[in-house]
This record gives structure tokens, sequence and C-alpha cells, in this order.
């Protein structure tokens, strides 16, 4: 096989990108901003967040623009649990309102891993200048020194479910077949360096691929509905084609993602849908989130619908199972283990003190000159942020093995004063394996 043939999976993924390239039109990311923060706005169209699929499928924005929206809605958010950039169209939930899923990882990884949520700039991309932070760089906010504090937790274990991905169950020629004959890809399974592949891998035709992962995570594309793989005009002085087709309706897309569901023998009534664009696009994402114990799991099916047809779709294929009951920490011990170093607090939504501060941020002026010596006696800056925990919620996390597998298993969020969102694993001691080997 050629080259081109031989690359990560993950990296065809991202090459099939049907936003790649694109850039937004002059004070785009100003209007991100301001319709992020508009209170009315918010109130009317609640907005959910992509993960993985939100960084793999939106225009490539300048990164200080990007980060400040992204922190803007993500903070503005908070109860609702997601946030993407520049929305048109509220959630479409069909299970009964779900709680949202909860992340293991931190705010800047789980959505970059999902699985990033937001990119992380480089320090000449955006730097803070409220008082109280100034000259740090974002996000300033949970990482590093945290002084929690709480009251009134529930102090009494308990057991809950948890759940893994049989992935090796669904690894078959059978079931990708069925699923390449749903997504309209002819030919016939090929189990090639450590993935099913189904149809040509040149770009000519639809193309789909099923990694050997712990999830059995699929990827497809149609290279020809991609809007975005267009010519350029002849002498017109343009350095990238223009897409066009008509934006498909919020509900086509969610229709569309439930009709794949079914076709492979899933219950689409068993998942919470949500759907985002931007402004100016042409196609429609939409999310299908399956539902546990009234909570949605943090291993989402996606889509891409153009005018005339899916353009791409990811998801998991592997069914989960029941693993029973795992015992689980009271909320107080988890609130503890939130400064345990073993268990790391991961911060998964940004506060609306960070959101606020990356609105007002000021440009960055270059200095003239060095800071001054530091005088005798001079106190160490060892700054360290004080979090208020108000609330804790026992829910559901992805956590992946090192084989490779993955169990859904009981966790915690917990939510701060500042509306920012805490996350710690709620199993218990005695079912942790902290080997390293």
């Amino acid at each position: 096989m050629n080259d081109d043939e031989q690359r990560d999976p993950l990296e065809r993924l991202r090459a099939a990108d049907p936003a790649a390239g694109v850039e937004p039109r002059d004070g785009f990311a100003d209007e991100v901003v301001a319709r992020a923060t508009d209170d009315s706005a918010t109130d009317a169209a609640p907005v959910t967040d992509l993960g993985a699929e939100r960084e793999r499928r939106r225009p490539a924005w300048i990164p200080a623009a990007a980060a400040a929206a992204a922190i803007v809605v993500v903070g503005a958010v908070g109860a609702v649990g997601y946030g993407i950039g520049s929305t048109t169209g509220g959630a479409v939930n069909l299970a009964d309102g779900a709680a949202p899923p909860i992340s293991l990882e931190s705010g800047a990884d789980a959505g970059m891993a999902e699985q990033g949520m937001m990119p992380e700039p480089s320090t000449d991309d955006l730097t803070m200048s409220a008082p109280d932070r100034t000259g740090m760089i974002w996000p300033p906010y949970g990482g590093g020194r945290n002084s929690f504090s709480a009251s009134g937790l529930s102090t009494e274990d308990g057991t809950a479910a948890a759940y893994g991905f049989d992935a090796r169950a669904a690894s078959t020629a059978d079931t990708v077949a069925d699923l390449a004959a749903a997504l309209g890809v002819e030919g016939t399974p090929q189990l090639v360096d450590g993935s099913w592949t189904v149809g040509p891998q040149d770009g000519t035709g639809p193309t789909l691929g099923v990694s050997l992962d712990g999830t059995l995570g699929f990827w497809y594309s149609d290279p020809r509905l991609n809007p975005w793989e267009c010519e350029v005009e002849p002498d017109s002085g343009a350095e990238a084609c223009e897409p066009s087709g008509d934006l498909p309706s919020e509900q086509a897309a969610v229709d569309a993602l439930r009709s794949l569901l079914a076709s492979t023998g899933r219950d689409p009534g068993g998942y919470e849908f949500t759907s985002e664009t931007w402004e100016g696009a042409v196609t429609r994402p939409a999310q299908g989130w399956p539902v546990v114990d009234g909570q949605r799991v943090d291993q989402a099916w996606s889509i891409e619908l153009a005018d005339e047809g899916m353009v791409s779709a990811s998801g998991a294929l592997a069914e989960l199972v029941e693993l029973g009951e795992y015992p689980v920490v009271s909320e107080q011990e988890a609130f503890e283990r939130l400064s345990d170093p073993r268990f790391g607090a991961q911060m998964t939504i940004m506060p609306a003190a960070v959101r606020d501060e990356a609105v007002t941020t000021e440009e960055w002026v270059p200095p003239t000159e060095p800071p001054a010596a530091p005088s005798p006696g001079t106190s160490v800056s060892w700054p360290v942020n004080d979090v208020e925990i108000v609330e804790a919620r026992l829910g559901l996390a992805s956590q992946w093995q090192p084989d490779g597998s993955v169990l859904v298993v009981p966790a915690y969020e917990f939510t701060d004063a500042d509306g920012g969102t805490w996350s710690v694993i709620a199993v218990a001691d005695s079912k942790l394996d902290f080997s390293t080997e």
C-alpha cells in the first residue's frame, strides 16, 4: 500500500473533515463572542458540547478568537453541561432530558480526545488582564493549585452499576459489512493494519474504517458529497473554493442519524440527540448520545449531513454490557479525592468568571524593558485558587484500561460556586488497581 493508505485512522478521518481549510468572514469571531454572552440568546437556545466532533468539524478560526469564544460558551452553559462555538438551533433531545455525561479528562483534554473541548493557545495568543490575574495565561483556572471547600455532603457509601464496551463480540466481518451496507459503502470488509476497511482508500468513493480499539470506533466519509472538496475557478484570484448547497435542517440531520442507528439494530429511543452548526455552513452535524441509567455516556455517534446526503459519520460500534454493581465512595470521600494527587481533580467546565475575563481581555502590549530585579525579602508568588463546592452528582464516565478495553464507571461531578465543574472517579479503593505495570 502507498503512504496515504497506511496513515493513522484518526489522521485519515481528519483528512476527510469537510471544514478543513475554511476561513471565517471578517468579524465572525466577534459575533460569536457577542452571541455567546447574550443572556437572552442563552435562555432562548440552550447549546450543547460536541467534544471531539466539535474540534474535528469547526472552521479554522484564529487561535485567540477560538479560545475566547470557547471559554465564553463553556462558562455560559454549565447547567447544560455542553459548550460549542457559534450555534444555529438548540438541542433536539429525544430521551427525556438525560443528565450530561461526565468526563474523567480535564476540560482542555476531554474535548480534544473525545475524546478538546477547547484549543490551547500559546502564550502569544491570549493573556489575561484582570487585576488579580495580571500576566497569567489562559486557562488560569482549573489546573495547578486549588484549595477545595464544601459543606453538607453525604457521608454514606453505596453501590452503582458499571458497564463496559464489548468490542470483540462486534468485531466481525458480518457486523462491519452490515454497517457498510447501511452507509452505502460497496466492497468486502478487509482486516488490514489494525482496522477493518471497506471501500476505496484513494478518495474516489465512500469509505468505511473500523478500529480495533476498546469501543470499536468507526469512521465513514464520502468525498463525492463533500461540499468543501470543490475546484477553484480559474482566474478568480481565490485561494479556496466556495462550498455550495442548502443547509439541511436540524431535524433532517437528527432523522438521518436515527435512521443509521436503527439500520445497525440499535433503538434510537435509547439515545439523546443534539445538533449544531456555524454561520455560513452548508452541512449540518448531529450527535446521538447513548443514555444509560438516565445519564448520557460520553461516546456519541455523529454524522455530517449535506443537502445531497451523508458526508461523514463516526461512533462506537461496540455494545455496552453490564458489569454488575461496584462499591462507590460517599460524596464527602469523593470530595476529599479532589485534593488527593492520586486522583487528580479534573475541571470539565470553566466557570463564568473565567469566561468574563476572556471577553474583557485586552490586546497584549510588547514590553519596552525587562522586569525590575526582585527586592530582598520579596514574597514568592504561589497562587492558589479557592474553590467552593456547592453540589455533587453521581453519574457515569468512560475509563480506558491499559489493555485498550473501555469501562463506563461511576463518577462524581462537583459544581463549584462559580459554575465550574470538577470530576473524580467514584469507585471505592477496593476496586481500583493502583499498580503502574
